[in-house]
């Protein structure tokens, strides 16, 4: 612990994400005074918030998606980008923060997903992210007109789904293409590769019709809470977005990660894990105190039930007694958000909590982050570590107010303590995250490599 609290003390930064999700990640953050109301679908605001980010020294944006909704739907979930569109435009305004998109691996096709990715990260000189998920929510299929897979085959499709991707993002070395007018010779052949894939769920030949980026590949992340997704991510991702709130749970999902990780050959360096967190910053406690009670007081009980309901596939909580003890729900959710629902079934029965409890609780959660400047910095520095953080994705309740708050007030405090850098290092995602490039796997090096790390 000391010699890790020495080493930070010499300027390792802790990387830090910003979660864009239009006006914030509460129900109801549109209607604060400090939002821009059509947030979810205003290109210059996410551009000019995405290069404020950047400016500020932070590693990554996040764009989370979802594929179904209802009219009880979260009101900016009604009405949004979709991640990738949303950003190839950021990409052509900033030039270092890294991009990160949500895509399901159970409701879309592995070439077109590679290929879309791969575009992405070659038009942001290797930038992109790829958070993989496994959509959660059964209603999506009604879009797709396919039945939903249950949880664990969901995790099956997405191991067959990332060796394909994969496979195909290694089409082509990365000399390939030699585009020599004199020879008039535009492609070395003999350095392309088919995938040639056939499994249970995918058959694909390739070769992908698109060349590898300065980066290697795109950055993986993942998010999985559950007993398959925590396996799935020590095999396969490289940074971990997790939902956790408190510290010792937090300490205790990092250190199952990275065990599981190494248990499956892999350095814990080549994982990291990014808590998602939303302070709520204040001159002094009550101060910010009264910005938690703010925001909690846009939501009413019909809209907290709603919320409370799409965790469990958009069960209707409105047929309970509001007073009365959580109801016994059996294994309603079990094939939805499992992490989420297991913990409020857990947390309401140990605490002997109320349905408007849970409801109003998970609207508008409360978390260890609110308080003051000086407290977010220490409380931040702590959870790194205390081996519980390898840096946070930032996800505002308000994002306007809390982006604006934690950038003049956290940063510099984080900067001085030297536990942050303002100033992004270098120009792919992978070197600001200390990942290593992903190598094409015909070939043992890789010409970017150098570059990469020097720029």
């Amino acid at each position: 612990m000391n010699n890790q609290k020495k080493d930070r003390q010499k300027g390792q930064k802790i990387e830090i994400g910003l979660m864009l999700h239009g006006a914030g990640g509460h129900m109801h953050s549109w209607r604060h005074p400090s939002s821009t109301l059509d947030a979810s679908v205003n290109l210059s605001y996410n551009i000019d918030l995405a290069k404020e980010a950047e400016d500020s020294g932070l590693s990554f944006i996040f764009v989370a998606d979802g594929l179904y909704i209802n009219e009880k739907s979260i009101p900016h979930f009604l009405n949004r980008f979709e991640p990738l569109t949303l950003l190839s435009a950021i990409a052509a305004h900033t030039s270092k923060i890294g991009l990160g998109g949500t895509v399901s691996t159970s409701y879309s096709d592995p070439y077109t997903i590679a290929r879309q990715f791969a575009s992405l990260d070659l038009i942001s000189n290797g930038r992109a992210a790829w958070n993989l998920v496994t959509t959660p929510l059964e209603g999506t299929a009604k879009n797709y007109g396919r039945p939903h897979p249950e949880h664990k085959l969901r995790y099956e499709i997405a191991k067959e789904y990332i060796d394909v991707v994969q496979g195909l993002w290694s089409s082509w070395e990365e000399d390939a293409f030699i585009r020599d007018r004199d020879s008039g010779h535009f492609v070395n052949t003999d350095k392309m590769h088919r995938v040639n894939y056939s499994g249970q769920f995918f058959s694909v030949e390739g070769p992908l019709n698109i060349q590898r980026s300065p980066q290697g590949e795109p950055v993986i992340f993942q998010a999985g809470a559950s007993e398959s997704g925590i396996d799935f991510a020590a095999q396969y991702a490289e940074a971990v977005f997790t939902h956790i709130q408190r510290l010792d749970d937090a300490k205790h999902y990092y250190q199952k990660v990275k065990a599981q990780a190494v248990a499956k050959g892999r350095s814990e360096d080549e994982i990291k894990i990014f808590p998602g967190i939303g302070p709520i910053i204040g001159k002094t406690e009550a101060e910010a105190e009264e910005k938690y009670q703010a925001i909690r007081n846009l939501v009413k009980i019909d809209d907290a039930l709603a919320y409370l309901g799409r965790y469990f596939d958009h069960h209707d909580f409105s047929q309970y007694p509001l007073d009365a003890p959580f109801p016994e729900l059996g294994d309603i959710g079990q094939n939805s958000f499992r992490s989420t629902t297991d913990r409020i079934k857990r947390e309401a029965a140990i605490g002997g909590l109320t349905l408007r409890e849970v409801a109003l609780n998970e609207t508008t959660q409360r978390s260890d982050f609110i308080g003051t400047a000086d407290q977010i910095t220490e409380k931040m520095i702590e959870w790194v570590e205390a081996g519980a953080a390898d840096g946070f994705i930032l996800t505002f309740l308000v994002s306007s107010q809390g982006f604006s708050d934690f950038k003049s007030e956290v940063l510099p405090r984080l900067e001085q303590r030297g536990y942050f850098n303002s100033t992004l290092a270098h120009s792919t995602l992978r070197a600001n995250l200390g990942l290593p490039i992903r190598q094409n796997c015909y070939r043992v090096s890789n010409p970017f490599l150098k570059e990469a790390h020097n720029d």
